[in-house]
Protein backbone atom coordinates (compact mmCIF):
# COMPACT_ATOMS: atom_id res chain seq x y z
CA UNK A 1 0.00 0.00 0.00
CA UNK A 2 2.91 2.51 0.98
CA UNK A 3 4.21 1.81 -2.63
CA UNK A 4 0.07 2.49 -3.88
CA UNK A 5 0.60 5.70 -2.09
CA UNK A 6 3.67 7.17 -3.55
CA UNK A 7 2.75 6.33 -7.24
CA UNK A 8 -1.35 7.91 -6.55
CA UNK A 9 0.70 11.04 -5.09
CA UNK A 10 2.81 11.17 -8.02
CA UNK A 11 0.20 11.19 -10.59
CA UNK A 12 -1.84 13.22 -8.82
CA UNK A 13 0.68 15.83 -8.15
CA UNK A 14 1.02 15.85 -12.37
CA UNK A 15 -2.78 16.80 -12.78
CA UNK A 16 -2.98 19.38 -10.04
CA UNK A 17 0.06 20.78 -11.40
CA UNK A 18 -1.52 20.70 -14.97
CA UNK A 19 -4.88 21.90 -13.60
CA UNK A 20 -2.80 24.71 -11.72
CA UNK A 21 -1.14 26.13 -14.57
CA UNK A 22 -4.52 26.20 -16.20
CA UNK A 23 -6.27 28.60 -13.91
CA UNK A 24 -2.88 30.73 -14.43
CA UNK A 25 -3.88 30.88 -18.85
CA UNK A 26 -7.60 30.57 -18.30
CA UNK A 27 -9.01 32.11 -14.84
CA UNK A 28 -11.73 29.71 -13.87
CA UNK A 29 -13.78 30.33 -16.51
CA UNK A 30 -15.18 26.81 -16.19
CA UNK A 31 -16.89 27.96 -13.13
CA UNK A 32 -20.02 28.91 -15.76
CA UNK A 33 -20.26 25.51 -16.74
CA UNK A 34 -22.91 23.02 -15.37
CA UNK A 35 -22.28 20.34 -14.09
CA UNK A 36 -23.83 17.87 -17.17
CA UNK A 37 -21.39 19.78 -19.50
CA UNK A 38 -18.57 18.47 -17.40
CA UNK A 39 -19.56 15.11 -17.55
CA UNK A 40 -19.99 15.82 -20.86
CA UNK A 41 -16.56 16.60 -20.61
CA UNK A 42 -15.30 13.86 -19.52
CA UNK A 43 -17.41 10.96 -21.65
CA UNK A 44 -15.32 12.74 -24.72
CA UNK A 45 -12.39 12.15 -22.82
CA UNK A 46 -12.96 8.69 -21.81
CA UNK A 47 -14.27 7.59 -25.52
CA UNK A 48 -10.98 9.26 -26.87
CA UNK A 49 -9.14 7.15 -24.72
CA UNK A 50 -11.28 3.86 -25.86
CA UNK A 51 -10.60 5.31 -29.75
CA UNK A 52 -7.12 5.18 -28.74
CA UNK A 53 -6.94 1.96 -27.36
CA UNK A 54 -8.40 0.54 -30.14
CA UNK A 55 -6.86 2.12 -33.48
CA UNK A 56 -3.72 1.79 -34.92
CA UNK A 57 -3.55 5.43 -36.28
CA UNK A 58 -4.34 8.20 -35.06
CA UNK A 59 -4.67 12.23 -36.78
CA UNK A 60 -4.30 14.03 -33.86
CA UNK A 61 -1.13 13.74 -31.71
CA UNK A 62 -2.64 13.00 -27.91
CA UNK A 63 -1.75 10.43 -25.45
CA UNK A 64 -3.77 8.36 -22.91
CA UNK A 65 -2.41 9.79 -20.79
CA UNK A 66 -3.04 13.65 -21.15
CA UNK A 67 -6.69 12.11 -21.70
CA UNK A 68 -6.75 10.50 -18.14
CA UNK A 69 -4.99 13.55 -16.53
CA UNK A 70 -8.16 15.63 -18.17
CA UNK A 71 -10.51 13.15 -16.56
CA UNK A 72 -8.87 13.73 -13.34
CA UNK A 73 -8.63 17.62 -13.56
CA UNK A 74 -12.91 17.98 -15.02
CA UNK A 75 -13.91 15.32 -12.27
CA UNK A 76 -12.56 17.45 -9.96
CA UNK A 77 -14.17 20.21 -11.36
CA UNK A 78 -17.38 18.74 -11.37
CA UNK A 79 -16.76 17.89 -7.31
CA UNK A 80 -16.45 21.70 -6.77
CA UNK A 81 -19.59 22.28 -8.88
CA UNK A 82 -21.12 20.39 -6.88
CA UNK A 83 -20.42 21.74 -3.88
CA UNK A 84 -20.14 25.73 -4.65
CA UNK A 85 -23.20 25.55 -7.13
CA UNK A 86 -22.29 27.16 -10.92
CA UNK A 87 -21.48 30.74 -10.91
CA UNK A 88 -22.87 33.42 -13.46
CA UNK A 89 -19.26 34.04 -14.51
CA UNK A 90 -15.45 33.51 -12.73
CA UNK A 91 -16.36 34.08 -9.21
CA UNK A 92 -12.40 32.80 -7.39
CA UNK A 93 -9.49 33.65 -7.27
CA UNK A 94 -6.92 31.29 -8.57
CA UNK A 95 -6.13 30.45 -4.47
CA UNK A 96 -9.41 29.79 -3.36
CA UNK A 97 -9.69 27.35 -6.65
CA UNK A 98 -6.84 25.43 -5.22
CA UNK A 99 -8.28 25.04 -2.30
CA UNK A 100 -11.08 23.69 -3.72
CA UNK A 101 -9.06 21.32 -5.63
CA UNK A 102 -7.12 20.45 -2.63
CA UNK A 103 -9.94 19.33 -0.30
CA UNK A 104 -11.62 17.45 -3.16
CA UNK A 105 -8.48 15.60 -4.16
CA UNK A 106 -7.80 14.44 -0.73
CA UNK A 107 -10.96 13.34 0.07
CA UNK A 108 -10.67 11.52 -2.89
CA UNK A 109 -7.72 9.62 -1.98
CA UNK A 110 -9.05 9.60 1.55
CA UNK A 111 -11.99 6.96 -0.38
CA UNK A 112 -9.33 5.21 -2.69
CA UNK A 113 -7.31 4.38 0.80
CA UNK A 114 -10.40 2.50 2.45
CA UNK A 115 -11.45 1.17 -1.26
CA UNK A 116 -8.37 -0.06 -1.98
CA UNK A 117 -7.61 -1.78 1.44
CA UNK A 118 -10.95 -3.82 1.17
CA UNK A 119 -10.34 -4.54 -2.19
CA UNK A 120 -6.62 -6.05 -1.59
CA UNK A 121 -4.93 -3.49 -4.69
CA UNK A 122 -7.57 -5.53 -7.17
CA UNK A 123 -6.71 -2.74 -9.52
CA UNK A 124 -3.12 -3.72 -9.93
CA UNK A 125 -3.88 -6.81 -11.99
CA UNK A 126 -6.42 -4.98 -14.01
CA UNK A 127 -6.16 -3.52 -17.35
CA UNK A 128 -6.02 0.14 -18.46
CA UNK A 129 -8.58 -1.18 -21.15
CA UNK A 130 -10.99 -2.19 -18.20
CA UNK A 131 -10.51 0.79 -16.42
CA UNK A 132 -11.49 2.92 -19.01
CA UNK A 133 -14.45 0.66 -20.20
CA UNK A 134 -15.06 1.74 -15.50
CA UNK A 135 -14.95 5.32 -16.18
CA UNK A 136 -17.34 5.01 -18.98
CA UNK A 137 -20.08 2.84 -16.83
CA UNK A 138 -19.73 5.52 -14.24
CA UNK A 139 -20.35 7.95 -16.88
CA UNK A 140 -23.45 6.47 -17.99
CA UNK A 141 -24.49 5.77 -14.45
CA UNK A 142 -23.93 9.74 -13.92
CA UNK A 143 -25.41 10.51 -16.92
CA UNK A 144 -28.54 8.39 -15.71
CA UNK A 145 -28.28 10.21 -12.16
CA UNK A 146 -28.41 13.68 -13.61
CA UNK A 147 -31.58 12.88 -16.16
CA UNK A 148 -33.15 12.24 -12.80
CA UNK A 149 -32.36 15.16 -11.12
CA UNK A 150 -29.81 13.94 -9.19
CA UNK A 151 -32.44 11.71 -6.90
CA UNK A 152 -30.99 8.01 -6.32
CA UNK A 153 -33.41 5.32 -4.77
CA UNK A 154 -30.24 2.99 -3.31
CA UNK A 155 -27.18 4.11 -5.74
CA UNK A 156 -24.10 6.29 -4.85
CA UNK A 157 -24.86 9.74 -5.41
CA UNK A 158 -22.91 11.91 -8.30
CA UNK A 159 -20.20 12.77 -5.93
CA UNK A 160 -19.03 9.42 -5.50
CA UNK A 161 -19.52 8.45 -9.06
CA UNK A 162 -17.26 11.54 -9.72
CA UNK A 163 -14.51 10.33 -6.83
CA UNK A 164 -14.32 6.84 -8.78
CA UNK A 165 -13.76 7.91 -12.32
CA UNK A 166 -10.75 9.81 -10.83
CA UNK A 167 -9.67 7.21 -8.79
CA UNK A 168 -9.77 5.11 -11.91
CA UNK A 169 -8.11 7.19 -14.12
CA UNK A 170 -5.30 7.71 -11.49
CA UNK A 171 -5.07 3.97 -11.67
CA UNK A 172 -4.81 3.93 -15.26
CA UNK A 173 -1.68 6.31 -14.80
CA UNK A 174 0.10 4.28 -12.68
CA UNK A 175 -0.24 1.72 -15.33
CA UNK A 176 0.74 3.65 -17.95
CA UNK A 177 3.86 4.91 -16.44
CA UNK A 178 5.00 2.20 -14.37
CA UNK A 179 4.91 -0.50 -17.69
Amino acid sequence: MANTNAQYMSEATKCKQLFEKKMIDYGCAWRILRTTSLTDQIFIKAQRIRTLQEVTSKKVDESEESEFIGIVNYSIMALIQLELGVADQPDLSNEEVMEQYTKHATATKDLMERKNHDYGEAWRDMRVSSLTDLILQKLLRVKQIENNNGKTLVSEGLSANYQDMINYALFALIHLNTN
